[in-house]
């Protein structure tokens, strides 16, 4: 690897955002302070003056770089309810993905050979998973993220299918989820009351991510949004989907940890 590529290797990804309200298409954002600006906001509204010592810029350099977010539509503010002088600024727009260095060796899991001999070469040719895999990962080779449209299209598709799935009572709705998974050849899930305002879904022979290459990074990010959203409607209250474990990170399955979005006890209580 060249010096040209280390320094390419250092730099932030390439982040883009929807255009939102202001007409279809992206908003690419590569400037090393806007990206600074978004980690933060991605986080935590904040006022101006945080803003400028957290990145330890001047505030004029801040004021420009805030202002061409604004105008693209990725940024917004409200004025501080405590003090209408004090700007409060957010992230307006859907973050969508990013764009990394591409790798500079080819990963094995996308070569022909490897294709052939895990997906092709089978009793029968599973094309759905062939489709999948050679996208996904012909995206990780170029260093393209998608998560968040991955997620956003899980969150979709666990909306649409939990009319079919739900039950009265919650053993039911598990076996119904693990029941569709593994006829659908999604995989094996077993799910599992940790305690009382947390849940453990294990997910074997997973059809995301199984073939992936390992890149240390949880990678199921549709499995993710359908878990979310057939959680949530089952239990009336947002929850949050950590993926703890993935084959992208070196296990042999993927785990995930549900828990309640708020802490509200009444709500905790449902679990």
């Amino acid at each position: 690897m060249n010096a040209n590529n280390v320094e390419i290797k250092k730099q932030k990804p390439i982040k883009f955002y929807s255009t939102g309200s202001k007409g279809s298409g992206l908003n690419v954002v590569k400037s090393p302070v806007k990206l600074m600006i978004l980690s933060m906001l991605s986080e935590n509204e904040m006022e101006f003056d945080e803003i400028v010592k957290n990145t330890g810029k001047s505030k004029s350099t801040i004021s420009v770089h805030l202002k061409a977010l604004r105008k693209d539509g990725v940024v917004s503010f409200k004025f501080n309810p405590d003090d209408q002088r004090k700007k409060i600024f957010y992230i307006s727009s859907r973050f969508l993905g990013e764009i990394e260095a591409p790798e500079s060796v080819e990963f094995e899991e996308r070569k022909i050979e490897f294709i052939i001999d895990n997906i092709v070469n089978k009793d029968y040719v599973e094309f759905p998973r062939l489709l999948f895999h050679t996208v996904r990962s012909t995206l990780i080779q170029e260093g393209l993220s998608i998560d968040p449209i991955l997620y956003e299209a899980g969150i979709r598709i666990g909306e649409s299918i939990f009319d079919k799935l739900n039950a009265d009572d919650v053993g039911d709705f598990a076996k119904n989820v693990m029941g569709f998974w593994e006829e659908h050849g999604l995989g094996k899930v077993d799910i599992e009351l940790i305690s009382e305002n947390k849940i453990g879904i294990t997910s074997r022979e997973c059809f995301e991510c199984g073939l992936l290459p390992k890149t240390g990074k949880p990678a199921c990010f549709l499995d993710l949004g359908i878990i979310e959203a057939l959680i949530s409607k089952f239990l009336g209250t947002d929850v949050i989907v950590t993926e703890t474990r993935c084959f992208t990170m070196g296990d042999d399955h993927c785990y995930f940890e549900i828990e309640p979005a708020t802490k509200n006890q009444e709500e905790v209580e449902s679990f």
